[in-house]
């Protein structure tokens, strides 16, 4: 009986079809393995090219922490960093860093340095670069309700933010 499988699995690996599909199998596992398991989550930021002001989206892998707010405090860092191409303006002037971070209830509190309000030397607006970083957050973090942005301790922007995202499509209030 054992000699009967091994003859027939023998004879299925023996044809060179058959050989490229497991080979094709085990990539496919090996692949979806180190997807699982290495930790790491696909994050985007958008920054805008010095010439013509165009938004473009940059992609990069940050590792998981398996804390939600380490994870938002990680990508605000790298927002902060700026980007990765030299053709594109960075968000925040070069010193600016983030002070304190805490998310509540699904509400982000970031307070970042009073840097954050200087204009960039390229021209770039201190109001399109946070609602770039509210943006940012809310796309990239599905468990973020809200972002509210301080400079310095003040918070900034309240009216304009609320306006912009106040009127989602949150299916939960209308009615049916």
């Amino acid at each position: 009986m054992i000699s009967k499988i091994l003859g027939s699995l023998g004879a299925f690996f023996a044809h060179s079809r058959n050989r490229r599909l497991i080979y094709l199998l085990l990539i496919c596992l090996f692949a979806l393995g180190e997807f699982l398991f290495s930790g790491l989550a696909r994050r985007t930021f958008v920054f805008y090219a010095n010439i013509g002001g165009n938004m473009v989206v940059e992609d990069r892998m940050l590792r998981r922490s398996g804390l939600r707010e380490t994870d938002v405090r990680r990508y605000i860092d790298e927002v902060l960093l700026g980007p990765v191409s030299p053709d594109l303006m960075p968000l925040f002037p070069r010193d600016t860093r983030l002070r304190t971070l805490m998310l509540r209830d699904g509400i982000v509190y970031a307070d970042l340095t009073e840097a954050a309000a200087m204009p960039l030397p390229h021209g770039g607006e201190v109001f399109k670069s946070l609602l770039t970083l509210n943006e940012g957050i809310r796309r990239n973090f599905y468990y973020v309700r809200d972002v509210r942005l301080f400079i310095g301790g003040n918070e900034v922007f309240v009216e304009d933010f609320s306006l912009i995202f106040g009127n989602s499509a949150d299916i939960s209030k209308t009615a049916p």
